[in-house]
């Protein structure tokens, strides 16, 4: 395996199918290596050898197509292929085509800003130092591309078809083609003279049979490389295949894989069309469409605010008839008789109708609606948003065009399956992409479910009942924080503060500002556990005064603070009371950090692998692999298929090498010992012919088998460990909630009626608790609480990330997030209620072991500083009664940390 192909796909982070087109782009140049003048024909043949679903180049130069599913990332592909051409051959010359302005522009960007979040070249050390120079259609004709005065090193010319393919209309040469001052020569013939020129052409589904590209194919490129996740052109005939694709990953692969959300088609309960007009049909799902949005606006926010991730503002697709009903449904939503007038500004309307400043100020919107202060949430569209536009937050679509379901699938999911956070959270809402399809739904789940459907749709009913109830995100901050004022950064139109109500502790404006002050400084000694170990050290008067010290430095009065004008504020009165809320409100949580000591060694032991379960069965040559194009089944033979690894044990290498925890440098030698124990097994039953086909059918499905067994025999070999304590005390995170606004917080004391779902009450009442509200996942957590309030000093649970205990699972680590934790006169408790079956499980047993080391760790940090010791109770759920005592609990549960 090329090791540019290794340090490339780590260094960019590619996903598995990229990584695979980079592999099959390496073996290309190596079976026929990419050269001026070279013989098409027996290039052709060469490749063909290898990979027989390459039929044709379609093209007078060596030309293949990499046809990835929307989402995949083929920008960040072309990013690889370009740093692997130059790295491993030294080809500097590349010449990249977009099919509109809008591709162009992103290519453009994507390509050149470096501090652009998209940027394709983000950890390729080499072009760090010495980035491509960017060539585009504006500006190649400024100055002499061989003085080396302006492109230098690698020069990567990106060029707009769309706008070439207007310049040729009537016989014309395209500006290109034009002399050059500089050169003595038109741009074009410079670049066709080049030795070395490579065209990377995205999304060349658009523009295959134009003028344009006829044009350009007389640059005679040594190579050509496609990206679409359409490789077929549409013809009155029907869609005609791509002869020369190498790679196919197709939509409902990339689905199957996590890499695009969920679509899923939505109706209404019970919904019967008879009797209903088509208007009445279309506002109905209108209105539904904006009710099961403002949910989701909801459920985003919350899992944001729970996993401390950037929100995301989702937004509405509506797709119109026309643009005169594209009108229609504007007005509508801008009325006041559409949820009373909510969307008025909150709407925008994209189609042909607008010029000029209407149409610039529409565009301006488009291109914003991903940002959180951009207030567009519905865009009305007559067309299906074309390539290039690549949102992320696009959660619901409502098509209001009259269309067949093959149609309406195909058409409605492809601009909303990107997803927000690069990858799927495992949360339902946050991974789905809604389509309200009332009266097509049945029609919409047959033909997605039809055996030769490329994409197979969840479906989601709404309940009338549900629909009715609005919702929230309930942010849940400390009691601390509300006292001195604070409130959630980032807070929309969707977010509710518990106990908002509460008047804070400083009334006066001035006071209040001297108090957040001195509360961010307390939060900045977190960070210096030498100087103050436990939030008790905030009370010695030389911390006091330091911290009052800088409180003054840090203070900038307003103009009605102004002396003369108001009473000026006692800063060391309101930093002494802060002080002392902090320490009434907050439980000493220290940031633990066990770190090696000296060189840290680890790898995995040799073994011998246990594949009596592993029984694959002869893959069918005509069952082999399908390309669903245009929701038709395509069956391809096997020996038509793709890539061939040289050694048949490769199969099993470059699965394992996908794992972030196994390197090929240092493990090499282990893992071809269990891809020959692989190969062998399958051998035993299958021919050298079927255990290939196995091999590679079941690839990754092999490889999870092996990885899972590699964690048994993982080693690490260290000197030792020391703890360290990198903050003496910890703030307390805040949590979120979704709850419904009809529904106040339930009394904690009262047990529930459906004592089933917990997840969905919301309990309030508590007077230790530092929070106003808290979720229980199980009654005997409610039970707890009851008890907790009866017995501790002050008490919790947890938030996501505030302890940062961790344990191990074979060879990683995983995040352990206690549920409970408690203070009382003589002792703090971290507390974890669990059923009873689920004691002797592995993964409870090794939270347990990693949480016991850390009070041990707390406890001895607390013993040099005169605090209180930690304790873990685990505790069968069936034991949790409120006639228990705290105290009873640790006697039976808590074994000394």
């Amino acid at each position: 395996m090329n090791r540019h192909v290794n340090a490339i796909a780590g260094r960019l982070s590619l996903r598995h199918p990229q990584r695979r087109s980079l592999e099959i782009l390496d073996r290309i140049t190596e079976i026929a290596p990419p050269a001026k003048g070279a013989d098409v024909a027996a290039t052709l043949e060469a490749i063909r050898s290898e990979f027989p679903s390459v039929t044709d180049f379609e093209r007078d130069f060596p030309s293949l197509c990499f046809a990835l599913a929307t989402g995949v990332g083929k920008t960040r592909l072309m990013g690889a292929f370009i740093s692997y051409l130059h790295l491993a051959h030294g080809i500097d010359n590349f010449f990249v085509l977009a099919p509109n302005l809008t591709i162009y522009n992103k290519l453009i960007a994507d390509f050149s800003d470096r501090n652009h979040p998209k940027y394709v070249f983000r950890g390729i050390a080499e072009f760090a130092i010495d980035a491509p120079s960017i060539i585009t259609g504006d500006n190649y004709d400024q100055r002499d591309p061989r003085s080396g005065t302006l492109f230098g090193g690698v020069r990567i010319n990106i060029f707009n078809i769309s706008k070439i393919n207007s310049e040729v209309r009537g016989g014309k040469s395209p500006r290109i083609k034009r002399l050059s001052e500089y050169i003595g020569e038109s741009y074009f013939d410079y670049l066709a003279g080049l030795p070395d020129l490579v065209m990377l052409m995205d999304e060349s589904h658009r523009y295959r049979a134009s003028a344009g590209i006829r044009a350009i194919n007389e640059l005679k490129p040594i190579l050509g490389l496609e990206l679409t996740a359409t490789p077929f052109v549409e013809t009155p005939r029907g869609a005609v295949a791509f002869k020369n694709v190498i790679v196919d990953y197709p939509l409902g692969q990339a689905m199957k894989d996590g890499f695009v959300k969920e679509p899923a088609v939505v109706t209404r309960k019970n919904f019967n069309p008879a009797g209903m007009s088509v208007e009445e049909i279309e506002r109905l799902k209108l209105e539904d469409g904006v009710r099961l949005h403002e949910s989701v606006k909801v459920e985003l926010e919350t899992y944001a605010r729970e996993s401390d991730n950037a929100i995301v503002k989702p937004f509405l697709l509506v797709i119109a008839r026309d643009t005169t009903h594209a009108g229609q449904l504007t007005e509508l939503i801008k009325s006041d008789n559409f949820f009373a007038g909510r969307y008025r500004d909150k709407v925008i309307q994209v189609d042909s109708s607008k010029t000029g400043a209407e149409e610039e100020a529409m565009i301006g919107r488009l291109l914003k609606v991903e940002r959180t202060d951009e207030p567009t949430e519905m865009v009305i569209h007559v067309n299906m948003l074309k390539e290039g536009w690549d949102v992320t937050n696009l959660y619901t679509i409502v098509p209001l065009r009259a269309a067949n379901a093959r149609i309406l699938i195909e058409q409605s999911i492809g601009r909303g399956l990107r997803l927000p956070y690069g990858k799927r959270t495992g949360v339902t809402v946050v991974d789905r992409l809604n389509i309200v399809a009332h009266d097509k739904f049945q029609e919409i789940i047959s033909e997605a479910n039809k055996p030769d459907s490329a994409i197979h749709l969840q479906a989601v009913v709404l309940d009338t009942d549900t629909l009715g109830q609005k919702t929230t995100t309930l942010v849940s901050q400390s009691q601390l924080a509300t006292k001195l004022g604070l409130r959630p950064a980032h807070a929309t139109s969707s977010t509710t503060v518990a106990g908002r109500d509460q008047a804070p502790v400083f009334t006066k404006p001035a006071e209040q500002k001297v108090a957040q002050i001195t509360y961010e400084i307390i939060r900045q000694l977190e960070n210096q556990p030498q100087t103050v170990p436990t939030i008790e050290y905030l009370k010695k008067p030389e911390i006091q005064a330091a911290i009052v010290k800088a409180v003054e430095e840090q203070h900038q009065p307003t103009q009605l603070e102004l002396e003369g004008v108001t009473e000026k504020p006692d800063f060391a009165a309101v930093v002494a009371m802060t002080v002392e809320l902090v320490t009434q409100q907050t439980i000493d949580i220290p940031r633990i950090l066990v770190v090696p000591k000296g060189e840290v060694k680890s790898g995995f032991k040799p073994f011998t692998l246990e594949l009596a379960t592993l029984k694959y069965p002869a893959v069918s040559d005509e069952l082999w692999i399908q390309h669903l194009r245009t929701n038709q089944l395509d069956v391809v033979s096997l020996r038509r298929d793709g890539f061939e690894e040289a050694r048949v044990e490769d199969y099993v290498v470059s699965g394992l090498v996908d794992f972030d925890d196994i390197s090929y440098d240092k493990h090499a030698d282990l893992l071809y010992e269990l891809a020959t124990q692989t190969v062998q097994h399958f051998k035993g039953y299958l021919s050298e012919d079927d255990t290939r086909k196995v091999l590679r059918c079941y690839q990754r499905d092999i490889a999870r088998f092996i990885h899972a067994h590699m964690q048994a025999h993982y080693w690490e070999d260290v000197a030792g460990y020391e703890v360290k304590i990198s903050k003496g005390y910890t703030e307390l995170k805040q949590s979120a909630y979704t709850y419904s606004v009809q529904e106040p917080p339930a009394n904690y004391r009262v047990e529930p009626a459906d004592k089933s779902n917990m997840a969905k009450y919301l309990f309030g009442g508590f007077s230790k608790c530092l929070y106003p509200v808290q979720k229980f996942d199980s009654d005997s957590e409610r039970k707890l609480a009851v008890i907790l309030e009866r017995d501790a000093f002050k008490w919790f649970k947890a938030a996501k990330g505030q302890f940062q205990i961790y344990y191990r699972n074979g060879a990683e680590d995983f995040e352990y997030q206690p549920d409970f934790v408690a203070e009382t006169t003589a002792t703090i408790y971290v507390l974890e209620p669990k059923k009873r079956i689920e004691l002797d499980d592995p993964i409870v047993i090794a939270k347990k072991e990693a949480a016991v080391k850390w009070c041990t760790n707390a406890s001895d940090h607390a013993a040099n500083h005169v605090g209180k010791p930690w304790r873990y109770l685990l505790i069968p759920h069936d034991e949790i009664v409120e006639n228990m005592t705290l105290d009873g609990l640790a006697l039976r549960f808590g074994g000394r940390s």
